[in-house]
């Protein structure tokens, strides 16, 4: 029943896909100018980000607070409408996820997110408001996205292990202030009532990094797993190509109601520290306390992360970009006082306008494969994964790719029994997305 829904939804996107293209239409500059795929976009009548230095990044590529490179050109529809700046942006992968071993499984599924954001200028700054919605709570197979040794939240009140659980209906509801003081400084503000504290990297969903890759990372939840948190207050100061943020936050993971937005007490916080020295490097440096996140294990969380990204365009004769993250995260689980570490390794290369290779390489400590027995020790696990991907259809309005990837596996002998000497796992994909907007802010 869930696999046919898969599908369901996935007809429905495609059905909404001319109703897209005439919105795509009506947020073009007029003049009925249809430039070729590769031509920039004329984005003369956009107001955003236009007073901004071009190594500054931009809030309408990332999530929450955090920076990605300035040098991102985005995929995203835009518009200027009685002085608003109305974007829209996201994606829909419908991909057939096969998870190797004894405890893999297969499944169609999809997964997408859709941000729609609002900018206008406001008491001498800038208002941007955002929406981040998902369709997973019906597109994702029960209990989860099949993906071998992830773990992290729960279903039927037990923990999820070996899946990855979809996202919420309201990932985020938010608005970002930002006031100018003088040139070099500027202050701002952030909240939201589903939304992403001063805490770790850009999501992984958002990552430039990543685009081309469906899964999520198996130490999310050593990261970015705040993405989500419902009750964010931030305020901090841009200093030159410095960011000191700090926030207040509701540090409890999502429940099981995908469609809820679950209030609770702002009793967690975290402090970042971001620099961005040109417009193709950013890095951050992270801290916080978490109360009580998870739903099923008693005790507190401290995290820290960092990470460093760097995106290039590249010339004519290749004619795309490269981006490429490298990412640490470490929890401090306070009630037994032990420590898990995440390291993360992803880059895609686009390549000929419709070419994409990627991967993820990454090595994580894991404590929650066996939740029945509380003793279980943590495991050191790796993840490689390789792939690729090609535009089937590009325009300046949308792009339909076909990809593929193929992920292997290190892993401590004792668990062979359990996993298998060597399993492998792999997806074939469709992913739609907006076409190239090609706006330099």
């Amino acid at each position: 029943m869930r696999n046919s829904l898969v599908f369901v939804v996935a007809i429905f996107f495609f059905i909404a896909l001319p109703v897209t293209q005439k919105f795509c239409l009506w947020a073009q500059e007029p003049g009925g100018h249809q430039p070729a795929a590769s031509e920039p976009m004329d984005m003369a009548g956009m107001n955003m980000d236009m007073s901004q230095a071009d190594w500054l990044p931009s809030a309408h590529v990332s999530s929450g607070t955090g920076w990605q490179p300035a040098a991102i050109v985005p995929h995203v529809w835009m518009k200027t409408f009685h002085g608003w700046d109305l974007m829209a942006h996201g994606v829909v992968f419908i991909d057939y996820n096969q998870q190797g071993g004894p405890r893999g499984a297969g499944k169609a599924e999809s997964v997408n997110w859709a941000m729609l954001m609002q900018q206008h200028a406001l008491a001498g700054g800038t208002i941007l408001f955002r929406e981040m919605l998902s369709a997973e709570s019906l597109t994702a197979p029960h209990p989860g996205f099949p993906e071998l040794f992830q773990t992290g939240e729960t279903y039927h009140g037990q923990p999820l292990v070996d899946h990855q659980h979809p996202h919420n209906v309201f990932s985020e509801l938010a608005l970002d202030y930002t006031h100018s003081i003088n040139d070099q400084i500027s202050w701002l503000f952030y909240g939201a009532a589903a939304g992403e504290p001063a805490l770790g990297p850009v999501a992984y969903v958002h990552r430039a990094s990543v685009d081309e890759l469906p899964m999520a990372p198996l130490s999310h939840h050593l990261q970015d797993s705040t993405h989500i948190s419902f009750g964010v207050l931030t305020t901090g100061f841009v200093i030159s190509r410095m960011k000191v943020e700090a926030s207040a936050f509701n540090g409890r993971e999502p429940d099981e109601r995908r469609y809820a937005i679950e209030f609770a007490p702002l009793d967690s916080w975290s402090a970042r520290l971001s620099i961005a020295p040109s417009r193709n490097w950013t890095a951050q440096y992270s801290y916080g306390r978490l109360e009580h996140p998870e739903a099923l294990e008693a005790g507190s969380q401290l995290r820290q992360t960092a990470s460093v990204e760097y995106v290039r365009p590249l010339g004519r004769k290749l004619n795309g970009s490269w981006a490429t993250s490298l990412i640490w995260g470490r929890v401090h689980k306070v009630i037994d006082d032990h420590n898990l570490n995440g390291y993360v390794l992803e880059s895609t290369l686009n390549f000929r306008v419709k070419n994409y290779a990627f991967t993820r390489l990454e090595l994580v400590d894991k404590d929650e494969l066996f939740p029945e027995n509380p003793l279980a020790p943590s495991y050191r696990i790796g993840a490689y994964t390789f792939g690729g991907a090609r535009d089937l259809v590009q325009s300046r309005l949308w792009q339909l790719a076909l990809g593929a990837d193929l992920t292997v596996y290190s892993k401590p002998a004792s668990l062979n029994s359990f996993y298998g000497a060597d399993p492998v796992s792999f997806q074939i994909f469709l992913r739609v997305r907006p076409g190239l907007s090609h706006h330099q802010h």
